[in-house]
This record gives structure tokens, sequence and C-alpha cells, in this order.
């Protein structure tokens, strides 16, 4: 396929800093997707997206395949007509939200069949179905459909359950439609076994696709195991191909996997934060919340360009989060958007730089030492 490529400005180690070519236009790696799964970031315009730095968003075919409903998005133009967004998207295959419904879904070799959690009605999930959905959305970067099995589970479980996503892999990729700049990723599992996990590289790699998404971590392994499980996984995947970890994660998270070659990141951490009253800093987690923060008239990072720091004080965030006012919310997701946006520039400079040690150091240094009161 032309039109859509990976290709590599800068290596400082493991970690690489490139540009990611699409249909919509191109992205600057590492970078990391806001997550807007139901075609919207929460609490945000797509203006205000826009206005952190993002240049790639995330959508779930399993909530919009529900609501408002693949064939309604494709009549309306896309999904990049349909929330504003006219740069690369890339879909979630649904595997994930099918497979945490427990008793709500049926697996069988073929696919899923589950009830919606909105209103019960039963729906079908196949390899073919994701992949027919999420090209009905515009999607500019599918995934294939793959089983998320829950954990703890034993290694023959782990095992079947990669294999099964496997073969739904080479199901997707056979009803998926090539077009000029768009691309399909297949999605790596096995678990934290790294035995497994090479197995589910190969496959893939006989298949084929334009990029490589590492599934199944940040599930409740912990970070020493997650990062051991790249280790053994990243350098197996082609180099000259992006790579995308899938719903990870802290800023710490994310300095730990780019310095491991991953290029990609998608995670509600920072936005979902923001609707708690947290804010992500240089020094570490803010909970606007507590009570020191009630006649604090600094902003919430100082330095930040974001207009909760550049417009308001700790004070007021303070009050609207007491007050149970949305605009504290909003203001806050902005906030951590526009950090976690900031990290990965900052992450790109630094390999370009060849300093990427060192700028790790600082940062673990600022969110080790935490705000001063």
């Amino acid at each position: 396929m032309t039109g859509f490529s990976w290709t590599a400005e800068a290596r400082d180690g493991a970690a690489r800093a490139g540009h990611l070519h699409t249909a919509h236009g191109t992205v600057p790696t590492p970078t990391f997707m806001p997550v807007g799964t139901a075609g919207t970031v929460k609490a945000m315009t797509a203006d205000a997206v826009r206005s952190t730095g993002a240049g790639i968003v995330l959508g779930n075919t399993y909530h919009l395949m529900l609501r408002p409903g693949a064939e309604r998005v494709q009549a309306l133009g896309g999904l990049h007509r349909f929330m504003d967004w006219p740069g690369p998207i890339l879909t979630d295959s649904g595997g994930f939200q099918v497979m945490s419904l427990g008793h709500l879904r049926k697996l069988d070799g073929d696919g899923v069949t589950f009830r919606s959690h909105l209103d019960g009605t039963t729906h079908r999930l196949t390899p073919e179905r994701s992949t027919a959905i999420q090209h009905a959305l515009d999607s500019t970067i599918t995934l294939c459909f793959d089983e998320c099995p829950a954990l703890p589970a034993s290694t023959d479980a782990i095992a079947a359950s990669m294999r099964l996503s496997m073969r739904w892999a080479a199901r997707s990729r056979d009803a998926f439609v090539p077009r000029d700049g768009y691309a399909q990723f297949g999605i790596v599992q096995g678990g934290v076994e790294p035995d497994l996990r090479a197995e589910s590289v190969r496959a893939l790699r006989e298949i084929g696709f334009e990029g490589y998404a590492v599934g199944g971590l940040a599930v409740g392994e912990g970070q020493a195991l997650m990062f051991s499980t790249l280790d053994a996984t990243v350098p197996l995947l082609p180099a000259d191909r992006p790579r995308y970890l899938m719903g990870v994660g802290t800023p710490d998270d994310l300095l730990g996997a780019v310095t491991r070659g991953l290029d990609m990141f998608d995670c509600v951490m920072p936005t979902r934060a923001g609707r708690t009253a947290r804010a992500y800093t240089g020094l570490g987690i803010l909970n606007l919340r507590n009570a020191r923060h009630a006649s604090d008239p600094r902003p919430v990072e100082p330095g930040c360009s974001c207009p909760a720091c550049a417009r308001h004080s700790r004070a007021y965030l303070h009050h609207l989060f007491r007050a149970d006012e949305i605009l504290g919310p909003m203001l806050l997701t902005w906030h951590n958007l526009h950090y976690y946006q900031h990290l990965m520039r900052s992450l790109r400079a630094a390999i370009v730089a060849g300093r990427l040690a060192a700028h790790a150091e600082a940062l673990r240094t600022g969110w080790a030492a935490g705000d001063p009161t």
C-alpha cells in the first residue's frame, strides 16, 4: 500500500523519533492519542484538543456501533466530519470492550455475541464485521479484531486466546480494504509470556500489516512486568513500521515505553483524572480538591501555557470542583492533555538531540520531588 508510512528521523538507544504519514496528515512520533471513545474527547471541543498539540485521536468501534451507529456516521460524511477532526483517527476494534462485558457476551471461534450495556439488545462482532464498521467510520488506522482474555489466567488459556486472536487477525486482514494513506495494525497478544508474545509477533509478521500494536498490557500486571514483556517483544517488531502500545498510561509508563522503542500511545488517564480534580505536572500529581489549594494564587503548573494555568489559579480550580461546576473538569482535562502532549514533544526533542537518558532522569526526579506547598 502507498501513502501510509512511518519514517525515522533519529534514534537514541532503542527510542525512535519519526513521522507517521497518513491520508489525513502527518504526525510526529512519539505521539499520544487522546481518547475520543464515542466521537468526542470528554469535556473538550475539537479546537481545544487541537490546541494541546494532539495530531491524532482514538475512537472505538464498540461504542460507535451502538450509538449512533456506524452507518449513520458514514451517511453523515464519516467520523472525521462528524466529530470535526480532519486529522488522523485510529479506531480500536471493540475487542477489549466486548471481552469486558463478562456475562453479557458469548465467545465462539467465529466471533462474539453480546448484549449492549446500554439497552440489552443483542449484537455480534466478528473480524469481518469489526473491520467493516471501521471502514464505514472512515478510520485512518483500523485495528484487527482480537480477544483480550481476563487476567489472571493460566498459560494454556492465554495461549489459546492468543492463537484465536491470530486467526482473527488473518480474517481481519482479508476483510480490510486497502486505500491510499490508510492502514491496518495487527495486535500482539500473549500475556506476559515471552514465548507466546514471540509466537504472536511471528504470526502477525507473516500476515503483514502497516503497523503493529502491543495489546493485553496495563491490565494489572504491574509496571515492572509490563516493561520486561516489552523488552522481550518490541525488538521482534519490524523496525520500519509504527509500534503502538495500547491503553498506556501514566507519564512514567510512557517514558519507559518510549525508551523501549514504542511510537504511539493512548490512555484515558489524563481525561479521567481531569474530571476527578487530579492534575498531571512535572512535579507529580496534584489533587485540586485538597484544602491546601483553597487560597493558593499560583497556577496548577508555573510556566504551562494551557488556559487553566495561563488564566486561573489553583484556588479558582479548587472552588470549581468544590462547587461541582463543569468548568473545573473542562479546564483540568485541558491541562492534562496539554501536559501529555508537552511530555511527548520533550521526549521527541531529547531523542533527536541524543540526550534522552539525561532528560528521563530529570523527569523522574521532578515527579518524585512532588509539589512544594
